[in-house]
């Protein structure tokens, strides 16, 4: 029973790798039959879902869109706010940094974006889009087919924008102490809002800051008269989404989302929470408002002096996500006018690829001639071990093309050139701890075991400075070497999942076959070519001196260890007295 003991692991492992590989052939193979059976979901998860994997601009060309920026307050654009635009719309459209995406200046003012393949109008219209964000105090807000808080009258039917009469006050007749304060509706101010049809609103994303303003939301559910800005969306610094706790620190169960402030907006963000939390409803609502339209207005329950606070409701998984990606992304300092919209070819093409892929090809061969060579017929594991990690990562690659938009460069194929090298590393690793194990006189099965336990603590030391170095390169770098550093990383991960569900669960089972058990001299693990001539530590056997022997016996010498040797010298078997002097 013992005996069986490491198979029935081999064979637990195995299987976990079958249905591993099993789930993610099955999921890719799912999305791509209902993506070609329903061309016109183009909302739906498994939109563009294929086996061909997509490929970046460096490959397939694409669009390229040049961008002409414009202050919103009619200044120059600066150098920063330019800047501060590039990496905005670089997390719009590449927010995981994999889609090889390129968005830089150009002179002064502009911005060219070019996108990898042929993007779906929403990736536009979301480059183009001024997308302001602000946040703005509500003063009165009902559904927008109800009557208003104003002036009696019912809600206009017209489809083109409502304007008040210009008999009606439009100032202020006191002067508001604060952006909360009602004197801000004005009668001006309540007719339109009376009148104000969302089927035909205003263009109010470019509204004056310190005016109110009179909206949506963007389901056009509801209508709102907000009072001026007091927080801009540009001093937000992170927003995510994730299930909330309570005071105690335990999960809620409700999704909620999270907003991190920069030192400017924990400020202003303070000073109107503390004054919010004071109001009634629906005054105590702060309302964020993207491109004039009200995205959210949650109620102020707290003070928040600190700068986090937390958007709770009837959020979903993805309805918080999307906020959260709203919010964080959703700032621009600038408006832009789109100066050109063209395709562009691919600076490098296909005999690049082919190029890489050759490349590749070669590298492999040359690892399978050097198995073969080292290790005889063990080179079948490696070349087995190879295959695997090449089915594994071209599964999770065709998948990422569809479900993160990952796009596969020449750098990528880089890192997957690079893959071999680290995947055969591991192999090496494994095969030489289970070599030293047999010259130690152990037998081939008690070698596999004690080996794997030497090698996996090496193989994941040489795995983590891989991972470390693909995570600082992915965090720091941009476009082509964010790609390398992704697929680097990708590997990595893959070759501790070949190295443990499959590499090692192969030498389990082939240690209890005949021809690697006896150790057959084309085996790769026959003791006797190894140098196997003592059994246990520092208990030598006299080797036989011919030939191909003598030399294995003394490889076996030099790998002794200080303690090993000098026992051997207090024994007299290396042909010294035990004061160390020869006979």
């Amino acid at each position: 029973m013992a005996r069986s003991t490491p198979v029935k692991k081999a064979l637990r492992s195995l299987t976990w790798l079958v249905i591993l590989m099993a789930i993610l052939a099955g999921l890719n193979t799912a999305a791509s039959v209902l993506a070609g059976s329903s061309k016109d979901d183009t909302d739906k998860w498994y939109q563009g879902a294929s086996w061909v994997p997509e490929l970046a601009l460096d490959l397939q060309g694409g669009t390229q869109l040049t961008l002409a920026a414009q202050n919103t307050e009619g200044d120059s654009v600066t150098r920063q706010q330019l800047d501060q635009a590039v990496e905005i719309i670089r997390q719009r459209i590449n927010a995981t940094g994999v889609s090889e995406s390129q968005i830089n200046t150009q002179g002064t003012n502009n911005i060219v974006v070019s996108i990898p393949g042929k993007p779906d109008q929403a990736t536009i219209d979301r480059i183009e889009a001024a997308a302001r964000l602000t946040f703005r105090p509500v003063l009165y807000t009902q559904a927008a087919t109800n009557s208003s808080v104003g002036d009696s009258g019912s809600a206009s039917a017209s489809p083109t924008p409502y304007s008040p009469p210009a008999s009606l006050p439009a100032t202020p007749s006191t002067k508001p102490t604060n952006a909360s304060d009602l004197a801000w509706a004005t009668p001006a101010l309540q007719d339109l809002y009376t009148n104000y049809d969302c089927a035909a609103p205003d263009d109010v994303s470019t509204a004056p800051d310190d005016e109110p303003l009179v909206t949506c939301d963007q389901d056009g559910a509801g209508k709102y008269i907000l009072g001026p800005v007091e927080v801009s969306g540009a001093n937000i610094s992170n927003a995510t989404s994730g299930l909330g706790t309570d005071s105690q620190g335990t999960s809620t169960g409700q999704w909620v989302v999270n907003l991190t402030f920069d030192g400017t907006g924990t400020k202003d963000f303070g000073t109107v929470t503390n004054r919010l939390v004071k109001l009634q409803q629906p005054q105590n609502q702060f309302a964020i408002v993207l491109d004039g339209s009200v995205i959210s207005a949650p109620t102020t329950n707290v003070a928040i002096p600190n700068g986090k606070a937390e958007i709770s409701g009837n959020f979903t998984a993805d309805s918080a996500k999307a906020l959260a990606d709203q919010l964080k992304y959703g700032a621009l300092p600038i408006n832009f006018q789109v100066q050109s919209n063209e395709n562009i070819s691919a600076t490098l093409g296909t005999a690049q690829l082919v190029g890489g892929l050759v490349a590749g090809l070669i590298g492999l061969i040359l690892v399978i001639i050097y198995s073969l060579i080292q290790y005889r017929a063990l080179a079948f594991v490696t070349v087995l071990s190879l295959g695997v990690a090449a089915a594994l990562t071209y599964l999770v690659i065709a998948i990422m093309s569809w479900r993160v938009d990952y796009r596969l460069s020449l750098a990528g194929v880089a890192g997957l050139i690079v893959a071999i090298g680290i995947t055969a590393d591991s192999f090496i690793v494994y095969f030489e701890r289970i070599r030293d194990e047999l010259r130690d006189g152990r037998g081939l099965e008690s070698a596999v075991e004690a080996g794997w336990k030497r090698a996996l603590r090496t193989i994941l030391a040489s795995d983590s400075i891989n991972f470390l170095a693909a995570v600082v390169l992915y965090v720091l770098a941009v476009s082509d070497v964010k790609g390398f550093a992704f697929t680097l990383l990708l590997t990595t991960l893959i070759d501790v999942v070949v190295v443990v569900l499959f590499t090692h669960p192969m030498m389990q089972l082939i240690a209890r076959s005949r021809f690697f058990g006896e150790g057959h001299r084309f085996s790769g693990l026959d003791p006797a070519a190894l140098g196997a001539v003592y059994r246990g530590r520092a208990q030598f056997r006299a080797p036989v001196v011919d030939g191909k022997r003598q030399r294995s016996a003394g490889e076996a010498q030099r790998r002794q260890t200080i303690a090993e040797r000098k026992a051997q010298q207090a024994s007299g078997q290396d042909g010294t007295t035990p004061d160390g002097k020869d006979d």
